[in-house]
C-alpha cells in the first residue's frame, strides 16, 4: 500500500465521519490530550478548575497521535483536543473535516524531531546515506512534516526509504530494538529514542529552514458555533494556567502535579517542558500566530504534503480553519 493511499484512506474516513456523531450535551464535554506531553493546563485539569469554571463535567481522553484526535472529533466522541499537531489538522481539514483551531497550545522545535540509530554513524553531513533505510514515522503528524522537510533539505529520496507508520511509543521501541534505522516523533518517545541515536538538525537549525513546530487546541467548527461561550471559558482556564506557570512562584507545585498526570518522573517532565513555549493570548492573536502566520504556515504544510503525494490537494486558503472568536472572548473574561 502506498504512502499516499494510506493517508488518503484515513483522510477519506475522517471526511465521512465528520458530522456523523452528535455533539455531547452542553452539560458535559470530552477533551483529548497527550500523555508524556507535559503542559500547564494539566494542573488545572487535575485541580478540576475546568469543571468549576466551565460549569460542566469535563472528561479527559488520552491519545497517541493527532490523527487519532481528528477521528475522535469527527465521530463526535471528543469535542476539543489540546495540543493537536498542525500537520494532522491540515490533513483532516484538507479532506473536508470541519475542524477549527481556537488557540495555540504550545510552540516547540527541539521536542519533535528525527533520530538516526547510532550504529549507522549518519549525521547531517552524510544524510544521503539514509536512502535504503527504514524509518518509523507517525503519518500525517508534525513529525511526518518535519521528516519530509528535512529529507527534502538533505536531498534524500524518500521513495528509496521504507517508511513505516508507527506512533511515537512504538517507533521508540523499534529503534531501541534495532528494528528501524530512524525514528521520528516527540515527547518522552523522542527522549527515549535519543538514547539510541542522534538528531540530524537541532530545533534552531530546523527553524532556519522554516520548519516551525507548534500545536493547537482544535474543535469541530459546528461545536464551536453551538457553544462559543463554553469554548471561550475553556481557553480562559488554559490561559490562566499558562500564566501561572510563567509567573514561576508555583512552578514546583505545578510540576509535581503535571508530572504525575503525564505519567512521567519529575526530571523527565522538567526536561521536556523546559523546551516548550506557551504564547500568551495577546501573542496568539497577533500576526505571528492566529492573526495570519498560522494560516500561512498551514498552507505551506499542505503544499509539502501535496508535493510528497501524501494528500491530493490543499485548500485554497486555511483562513476559515482558524476561529479567533472564543480566544478573543476569553481575553475579556
Amino acid at each position: 500500500m502506498t504512502l499516499k493511499f494510506k493517508m488518503m484512506s484515513a483522510a477519506a474516513t475522517l471526511a465521512l465521519l465528520a458530522g456523523a456523531g452528535a455533539a455531547r450535551a452542553a452539560d458535559e464535554i470530552t477533551v483529548g490530550y497527550f500523555l508524556e506531553w507535559p503542559m500547564p493546563f494539566q494542573y488545572a485539569k487535575v485541580m478540576e478548575t475546568y469543571d468549576s469554571e466551565m460549569g460542566v463535567k469535563v472528561n479527559w481522553r488520552a491519545f497517541d497521535t493527532g490523527t487519532a484526535m481528528s477521528a475522535a472529533m469527527a465521530s463526535g466522541d471528543v469535542q476539543l483536543s489540546v495540543s493537536q499537531g498542525v500537520p494532522p489538522f491540515v490533513v483532516a481539514t484538507s479532506a473536508g473535516q470541519d475542524l477549527q483551531i481556537v488557540d495555540v497550545a504550545v510552540s516547540y522545535s527541539d521536542n519533535d524531531n528525527c533520530v538516526v540509530a547510532s550504529a549507522l554513524e549518519i549525521d547531517k553531513n552524510s544524510a544521503k546515506e539514509l536512502e535504503g533505510k527504514k524509518v518509523a514515522v507517525p503519518l500525517g503528524t508534525s513529525a511526518h512534516y518535519g521528516f519530509l522537510k528535512q529529507m527534502s533539505h538533505f536531498g534524500v529520496d524518500i521513495g528509496k526509504m521504507e517508511v513505516v507508520n508507527m506512533a511515537p511509543p512504538e517507533g521508540a521501541a523499534a529503534i531501541a530494538q534495532g528494528a528501524v534505522d530512524m525514528f521520528c516523533g516527540w515527547g518522552g518517545s523522542l527522549r527515549r529514542a535519543k538514547e539510541h541515536g542522534n538528531v540530524l538538525l537541532t530545533g534552531t537549525e530546523k527553524e532556519e529552514l522554516g520548519i516551525l513546530v507548534f500545536d493547537a487546541t482544535s474543535a469541530p467548527a459546528s461545536y464551536v458555533a453551538e457553544h462559543p461561550d463554553l469554548v471561550a471559558s475553556f481557553l480562559k482556564v488554559t490561559a490562566d494556567a499558562n500564566a501561572m506557570w510563567a509567573a514561576g512562584d508555583m512552578k514546583d507545585e505545578m510540576l509535581a502535579v503535571i508530572a504525575k498526570d503525564s505519567g512521567m518522573d519529575l526530571d523527565a517532565t522538567a526536561a521536556t517542558i523546559s523546551t516548550f513555549v506557551f504564547p500568551t493570548v495577546e501573542e496568539q492573536l497577533g500576526p505571528k500566530w492566529l492573526g495570519g502566520g498560522a494560516q500561512h504556515f498551514m498552507k505551506g504544510v499542505a503544499n509539502v504534503f501535496v508535493e510528497a503525494g501524501s494528500i491530493d490537494a490543499a485548500l485554497d486558503s486555511y483562513d476559515s480553519t482558524v476561529n479567533t472568536g472564543p480566544l478573543t472572548a476569553a481575553s475579556g473574561m
